[in-house]
């Protein structure tokens, strides 16, 4: 029996209804429509999730077009933020905010200003969105790759308003989220294997930098030093395909890249390399004190008592106070890296120069304007460069050192100093110069640079903040496999107990030889009170008059249930023990861990974790 048709609507009725039903009538039916759409297309994703997990080739298909979105969104993102900069400051739209000699007194109002917009955007942000967002570096070390679209469209947001508005901050930071979140979008719709969805991430964000920057080598190895962090045959096609086909997409677009080709004078001298390898000592002290020092200033914010949405508005006070001085303090300081670089400054103005953006930077930063210190390493670097320069050659009485060819090499390892990467700056400042020597004086003085920051403090920029946030990561390998390896999820928890006022010979009668090779020990209140090997008991005369607490070993030693598997083998360096007791917060025994079975775990989940990278998934 079929049902009856449906009766038309009246016209009367038609009439009378309100124009938002059929608004909501509409909405319904394209809703129903990309339902089915979905549908049709589900088969042809399923195809393409088999072929990429499959096949080399279509990876680094996916990789080529992760490229081509994250340059054109690179190229977005610093045509809005240029073009805010043009509006608020009033200067040619194609100069630099940086390299303005003046900008009229009441127009850096738009710092402080933009800082409050900041400050509430970020406070509504936090009524919802409370726990923090993830960066690529972050996600590739900790989450396999994984970046929330919603958080990164945030910190993409609050970087423009920073950026837009003249912080000391570059945009650097945004680049990289939006590609690395495009990677990660559609690795995961592609499901992708972890390994593969890590170097999806890689290439994204690498791609975005190389737009940027307009250098595919820059971008391919900031994606295997800082994203990844390895290089591998598995990795470097994707990487490489992607970061040129954002190099090929923001030249189709009209971008101007961030550094432009300099000729400098080539290095010849040994005497040369080894004065710019003390340049990379001086760049690792002086990154490490700016890393410190930003720390610093975030703990006086955070003590201060004001709200949380005021301080970016404080902040961009100050730096309203600094670019009145001069202009070379706002933005990431693309265009005065340029003018400074071709200029013939004194030591005295550079010295200030540097004193005055790294001020800028530092409160910048640490008043919660969104970005970071990539270009403002670069900026600090060439001007470092510069003066040291400057002091060889009136130390020499001869023009020793090319001020040029001395701010890239300074600019490279500044730039490794507080970023990393010294492939990524050496291939940099190849890219800008074409000169095989001045590469070379830049990878010696940036190796020297890397030696020395991690022997001295062990972080980049961005893996310092994430230990300020009490994070342990160093880098972005991929170290999450550690954190399921706990102490509570390997341990057994058929433990032998038995209490420590028990006799030697009623601890023979329970537990014969070859029953169990230990038994722990609790003592009256059934807390942790040691372990006590069974040979040991059996090796006393069967005569003596004792208990087992006698023979108890590691009674102050045990294990938390959440520590990881790195905690737990150093326990084991440290106590010499080959098991040791689980307890909880009351000091009750919930389990035993022995070194044999932590060393095999931990080297299972390592070759697991090499095989990924390496691609061998045979």
């Amino acid at each position: 029996m079929t049902e009856p048709a449906e009766a038309p609507e009246p016209e009367s009725a038609k009439a009378a209804s309100p124009p938002w039903r059929s608004v909501l009538r509409v909405a319904a039916i394209d809703r129903a429509r990309l339902r089915e759409a979905g549908r049709q297309a589900l088969p042809w994703l399923a195809w393409l999730r088999r072929r990429t997990r499959s096949s080399e080739l279509w990876v680094i298909a996916v990789a080529t077009v992760v490229g081509l979105v994250a340059g054109a969104l690179a190229v977005a993102l610093g045509a809005l933020a240029h073009g805010t900069q043009v509006a608020i400051f009033n200067f040619d739209p194609n100069e630099r905010l940086s390299a303005q000699v003046m900008i009229e007194p009441w127009r850096l109002l738009a710092i402080p200003l933009g800082g409050l917009v900041l400050g509430l955007f970020t406070a509504a942000v936090l009524r919802f969105r409370p726990n923090h967002a993830v960066d690529p570096v972050e996600a590739n070390a900790l989450h396999g790759g994984r970046l929330s679209i919603r958080d990164s469209l945030i910190i993409c947001v609050q970087t423009l308003i920073s950026n837009g508005s003249g912080a000391s901050v570059g945009l650097e930071a945004a680049y990289a989220q939006a590609g690395g979140a495009t990677a990660s979008w559609v690795g995961q719709r592609l499901n992708l294997r972890r390994g593969d969805l890590r170097i999806l991430v890689g290439a994204g964000a690498g791609a975005a930098i190389a737009a940027a920057f307009g250098a595919p080598l820059t971008g391919a190895f900031y994606a295997f030093e800082i994203v990844i962090g390895a290089y591998t045959v598995a990795n470097i096609a994707p990487v490489a395909a992607a970061a040129l086909a954002g190099v090929l997409v923001a030249k189709a677009l009209g971008s101007t890249p961030y550094l432009l080709k300099t000729s400098v004078v080539a290095i010849s001298s040994p005497a040369d390399y080894a004065l710019y390898g003390l340049l990379g000592l001086l760049a690792a002290f002086f990154g490490v004190a700016l890393m410190r020092a930003v720390a610093v200033a975030d703990g006086w914010a955070i003590k201060a008592p004001l709200p949380r949405w005021s301080k970016p508005a404080i902040g961009g006070v100050a730096l309203a106070a600094l670019a009145l001085a001069t202009p070379q303090t706002l933005s990431g300081g693309h265009g005065a890296l340029h003018l400074d670089l071709n200029s013939d400054l004194p030591l005295k103005v550079l010295l200030v120069l540097i004193l005055m953006k790294a001020v800028a930077s530092i409160v910048s930063l640490s008043s919660g304007f969104r970005g970071g210190l990539f270009f403002a390493a670069l900026f600090l670097g060439v001007l470092m460069g510069q003066a040291f320069a400057l002091v060889v050659n009136m130390t020499t009485g001869t023009v020793h050192l090319d001020p040029i060819a001395a701010s890239l090499v300074g600019m490279g390892a500044l730039g490794v100093a507080i970023v990393g990467g010294p492939f990524t700056m050496s291939f940099l400042v190849l890219e800008v110069t074409g000169d095989f020597t001045v590469t070379g004086a830049t990878l010696a003085a940036s190796l020297i640079a890397s030696a020395v920051v991690r022997e001295t403090f062990g972080y980049s920029f961005s893996t310092w903040r994430l230990h300020l946030r009490g994070e342990t990561i160093r880098s972005a390998h991929d170290v999450s496999w550690m954190r399921n390896l706990t102490a509570g999820k390997m341990m057994r928890r058929d433990v032998k107990t038995i209490a420590a006022g028990t006799s030697l010979a009623e601890f023979r009668r329970r537990f014969p030889l070859g029953s169990t090779k230990r038994a722990v020990l609790t003592d009256e209140t059934g807390r942790y009170a040691g372990i006590v090997a069974t040979a040991a008991v059996y090796a006393e005369p069967p005569e003596r008059d004792a208990t087992v607490a006698a023979l108890a070993a590691h009674t102050r030693v045990a294990l938390a249930p959440e520590l990881s598997i790195k905690a737990i083998m150093t326990a084991f360096d440290e106590t010499g023990a080959d098991e040791l007791a689980v307890v909880d917060e009351g000091g009750e025994v919930i389990g035993l861990i022995t070194e044999a079975h932590v060393t095999r775990r931990y080297a299972e989940e390592l070759e697991k974790a090499r095989r990924e990278l390496t691609g061998d998934t045979g």
